[in-house]
């Protein structure tokens, strides 16, 4: 009994001093907490001009890569349809797929137009914020879901607040600065020689010779796509690469070989009953391939957490050691911050209830084959896409409504749909990784809401300055610079939806089949190997991307990723560091010069010099 008691006094006199060094700890976070400013403080006006400058030319950018090459950043939710399933309702995708073509009806035809488009976009896409709004605390305290954007967003942001952090961003955006003044400059240089029309200039240098400039195979000197490479993991690039050298140095110049036999040879390179129709189907065929994988495997994972979570209850525990109760303080902390500006249930249920009502009366005013609130139903079914493949259930969405309406209408009910399902799905998931950010760097979650409903606000007004591409450039020509290669690839998603596989090229559907099957085959394969094989395992979605738009953009990342490894390889840090502020600066500079190019455009001034390439007159 004796030693019990002397025990028993040992250990009570640390544990009284750690109580009360608890309560110490406690009383300065509440008054930490006390300290944050209110949400209506942490909105400003320099925060909103500066966000409406960046959304801007934000915007412009991703308008660029969208109608190039298809492939965009997640700069500004509003501009990503615009290259995909808008244009796929205009004159001009209708006639490039063939006004004989079984499905694609004239009546499913709907051009650009500034005041309707602006119209959609603000009656779809604020439905996305309120429909997870609920959902909130589930999702960022519960589940405790990474949201990998949101939390490597919180971490950047938390850094600049250190002496080094704020030393190494004044330097970043120094960096920034100097790459986009000379990629800015390059891009006004390239413009003199570019002369008129799509083969003259830097564009069309045949780098790697002239017969592997007839494949595409060419290095255009191009400070976008150099960037992109320089932003893409190595794994990305080298697999955009390979998808060109399997389709256009192998796939195309063989099934081209069997014109006449598979195919009419007197067709155009553009018809969809020739070559061009298995440049399309190919890419579609591993697009949905890649993006089937990866939806059913992430809906597995998710089931298999949220069964795995239940049944593992939390058991409390007293935790003695500091680190832990260092964690604890400021989880809890977070926790509070988070739960501090309650978003209220009733208005978040209430505004959602009375967007659909509203997107339901307007939507068949824009688009009268699209006559019922399917879209917005489809994205209550699919709440949880904030963690699923969204990029594949609006193709879902598009492929079920344009089934649903038929040949009456279907193509263009389909399309709508999808630009629905794309807005409220991109916003959603936008939001909850914003959530994740202001968790992370004890912001309060309304003033993050109230942010992004002001931001889509912003974003609508904005992301119509497709205009000016519309206005100025031959959009969705197979041989302009702005191809905008998603328009073909949605409208033939709609098409096949409603009049299915019947009208493919010979031996179309089995190739299709294949690269369908590839695609799986190749996940599957990156799943189940070890990780030091797997990283070198292609990605099939990568792949896609060349087989219809050709392989000089795959040549032009590839040499960023090159000058990446190289970085990498003679400093690692300086890499780390400045990469993105040099890819950043190389995109935007580019970018911000399509709009003095737009300007030329429409006053008609032209490039004074053609600059081409051709073989000599000896040869």
């Amino acid at each position: 009994m004796g030693t019990e008691q002397a025990a028993a006094v040992e250990i009570s006199e640390p544990l009284l001093l750690h109580e009360e060094a608890a309560v110490d700890k406690i009383r300065a976070d509440d008054q930490e907490i006390e300290r944050i400013p209110e949400w209506k403080d942490q909105i400003t006006i320099r925060g909103l001009v500066v966000s409406a400058i960046l959304g801007t030319l934000f915007c412009i950018i991703t308008h660029k890569l969208n109608l190039t090459v298809g492939i965009i950043p997640s700069l500004n939710v509003a501009a990503g349809g615009f290259g995909s399933y808008l244009l796929s309702m205009d004159e001009k995708t209708y006639k490039l797929i063939g006004e004989d073509y079984p499905g694609n009806r004239a009546e499913d035809v709907k051009n650009p137009g500034l005041l309707w488009m602006m119209g959609f976009i603000f009656v779809v896409s604020f439905l996305g914020l309120f429909s997870l709004v609920p959902l909130r605390k589930v999702m960022v305290l519960e589940y405790k879901l990474t949201y990998p954007s949101g939390t490597a967003t919180a971490m950047l942001i938390n850094s600049f607040h250190t002496n080094t952090g704020a030393e190494l961003a004044r330097k970043q955006v120094s960096c920034l600065g100097k790459y986009l003044s000379i990629s800015f400059c390059w891009s006004c240089f390239k413009w003199f020689f570019s002369g008129i029309g799509d083969s003259c200039g830097f564009d069309n240098f045949p780098s790697l010779g002239l017969t592997l400039f007839k494949n595409t195979f060419y290095f255009d000197f191009s400070p976008t796509y150099v960037g992109c490479g320089l932003i893409c993991p190595h794994i990305v690039n080298c697999s955009v690469l390979l998808g060109a050298i399997i389709s256009w140095g192998f796939l195309w110049p063989f099934i081209s070989q069997r014109a006449g036999d598979w195919y009419p040879a007197d067709l155009g390179s553009n018809d969809f009953k020739g070559l061009y129709g298995y440049k399309v189907f190919v890419a579609i065929s591993l697009i949905l391939g890649d993006g089937l994988y990866n939806l059913i495997k992430i809906i597995s994972v998710t089931i298999k957490e949220i069964c795995t979570k239940r049944q593992n209850l939390p058991v409390v525990k007293e935790v003695t050691d500091e680190n832990s109760s260092k964690l604890l303080a400021e989880q809890k902390k977070r926790d509070e911050v988070f739960l501090k500006d309650r978003i209220p249930f009733w208005f978040a249920a209430s505004g959602y209830v009375g967007l659909v009502a509203i997107s339901t009366a307007a939507m068949p005013m824009i688009f009268p084959p699209l006559k019922c609130p399917s879209p917005c139903l489809l994205q209550l079914v699919w709440y949880w896409t904030n963690r699923l493949e969204p990029g594949l259930l609006w193709k879902i969405g598009l492929f079920i409504i344009a089934s649903l309406v038929g040949s009456d209408g279907g193509v263009l009910a389909g399309l709508a749909a999808c630009g629905v399902m794309m807005s409220i799905v991109s916003t959603a998931a936008d939001l909850m990784q914003d959530f994740k950010t202001g968790y992370l760097t004890l912001s309060s979650a309304k003033s993050m809401f109230v942010s992004q409903l002001v931001g889509t606000a912003m974003g609508c007004v904005i992301a119509p300055s497709f205009w000016l591409y519309w206005s100025a450039f031959d959009i969705g020509s197979p041989d302009s610079p702005y191809k905008a290669p998603y328009a073909v690839i949605y409208r033939e998603m709609a098409i096949l939806g409603v009049e299915g596989f019947s009208e493919l090229p010979k031996h179309c559907l089995a190739i299709c089949c294949g690269f369908f099957v590839a695609a799986l085959a190749i996940n599957l394969l990156r799943d189940v190997t070890p990780k030091k094989v797997s990283q070198f395992i292609p990605i099939p979605m990568a792949m896609a991307v060349p087989f219809y738009i050709g392989a000089y953009f795959a040549i032009d990342m590839f040499v960023g990723t090159v000058i990446l490894f190289v970085w990498e390889r003679l400093n690692r840090k300086d890499a780390e560091d400045y990469a993105g502020a040099v890819a950043s600066g190389l995109i935007c500079g580019d970018g911000i010069w399509t709009i003095p190019s737009a300007i030329l455009s429409i006053f008609r001034i032209n490039p004074p010099i053609c600059m081409y390439f051709g073989p000599s007159a000896s040869s």
